[in-house]
């Protein structure tokens, strides 16, 4: 059964691809079907979409798009009715070598319901709704503040964003006494009402269009400024609601935010950056035991381990693009697969023969289909933080945890 996970990755793959497509003309039809529409009305619909298109003046265009729609009132004889988050069509012929063209077709169930029915007809297909979907759900507020400066920004999934960094006119102490002293201590409070004023504008500002999107906010900073600032009216109520824990931290720059993030991935352990942090570092724990325990981590190694079916978890970088090429000799029928492909064609050792390409596949789908025969958990973790970095450029964004240590045959 896939995963969530993969099916975020094989939509997102998809829109990746959809969007480098073009075509020669107004000949890519994009078709959006909601949950609840009727496919009997979809059709109509299609067959009075047909009826118009007869009279574009361009005959390749008109023939190319007659062409799409037909495809797709074929493929809608299939569907009863659309699937629970509805069904998105993308057809038509697109543009390859020279003044070549080829129809593409490629029929999407989102992961989230469509909302509005749409039917484009263009030179490139319309993604708009669908890369709606993509945006990251699991979204906190983050707020750093002291006396001196503030930074307010977000965290999306495992991605920090900065919205403001702001330094503040608050003045240093000084040591003078008496009257002297009292209206100077008057103009720094003044002074640092009005920044935090202006801070908590910024924070109302950037988190009110996201609140009912926003899980929890935190604020973080040195000294008691930080629940002072929470206390009193510089946060609106709906935020205020919102904030789920203060922390002590000792920066109130970006890297604060960073830290804040830390403190809080500690304590909140269903936020998806805390879930990510604690699959890598088991892992990471695991191949600093004595030699290795039970961390995997290559290519070869972990595919070695998921046909023995010894791999309990797989860890992915979501950005990791690599496809697999199998030759195959045409005399005695043996195989040789690489990750990248050679820049020689690769002579048979047996029979001293030009192997002929016979498969190219992409290779994360190649390991979600041997860890779903093992029974392996797959985890797709991001480059947004430092440890989901770690697997990229220091793992070749493949890593892994066994079963059990295998036994070394003598």
């Amino acid at each position: 059964m896939e995963s969530e996970d993969y099916k975020r990755y094989e939509f997102k793959k998809a829109l990746e691809e959809l969007k480098d497509l073009h075509g020669r003309g107004t000949e890519l039809i994009s078709l959006y079907i909601p949950p609840d529409k009727q496919i009997s009305d979809v059709v109509q619909y299609l067959r009075e979409e047909y009826s118009t298109s007869s009279n574009i003046k361009s005959k390749s265009t008109r023939k190319n798009v007659l062409a799409a729609i037909e495809s797709i009132m074929s493929r809608l004889k299939y569907y009863k009715q659309p699937p629970e988050t509805g069904l998105v069509f993308f057809v038509g012929h697109i543009a390859t070598r020279g003044d070549q063209t080829e129809m593409y077709t490629k029929i999407i169930e989102p992961p989230e319901p469509i909302q509005t029915f749409m039917y484009k007809c263009d030179s490139n297909f319309h993604l708009e709704q669908l890369e709606s979907q993509l945006k990251e759900k699991d979204i906190y507020g983050l707020i750093v503040i002291d006396r001196k400066e503030a930074t307010v920004g977000f965290l999306k999934g495992t991605r920090i964003e900065v919205v403001d960094y702001e330094q503040s006119l608050v003045p240093s102490k000084h040591h003078q006494g008496g009257q002297s002293s009292r209206r100077f201590e008057r103009l720094i409070e003044i002074a640092a009402n009005d920044f935090f004023k202006k801070i908590g504008e910024i924070a109302n500002n950037a988190f009110m269009p996201l609140i009912k999107d926003i899980n929890a906010v935190f604020i973080g900073g040195p000294g008691a400024t930080k629940e002072y600032f929470f206390e009193k009216d510089y946060l609106r109520n709906e935020i205020k609601q919102k904030v789920k824990d203060l922390f002590d931290i000792g920066y109130t720059d970006e890297s604060g935010l960073r830290e804040l993030v830390e403190k809080a991935s500690e304590s909140i352990k269903d936020m998806k950056i805390s879930r990510e942090k604690d699959i890598i570092n088991r892992f990471l724990r695991e191949i600093k035991k004595p030699e290795g325990g039970l961390g995997v981590y290559g290519e070869d190694a972990i595919i070695n381990a998921l046909k023995n079916k010894n791999l309990d978890l797989l860890i992915i970088s979501d950005t990791l693009k690599k496809r697999r090429y199998t030759y195959k000799c045409p005399v005695c029928g043996s195989t040789m697969t690489f990750t990248e492909k050679p820049s020689e064609i690769p002579v048979c050792e047996k029979d001293n023969t030009e192997m002929v390409l016979s498969e190219e596949d992409d290779l994360v789908e190649d390991l979600y289909k041997l860890a779903d025969q093992a029974g392996t958990n797959v985890v797709f973790v991001s480059e947004d933080s430092d440890e989901g970095r770690l697997i990229k450029t220091a793992f070749g964004g493949l890593a892994g945890i066994m079963r059990y240590i295998p036994a070394i045959t003598p």
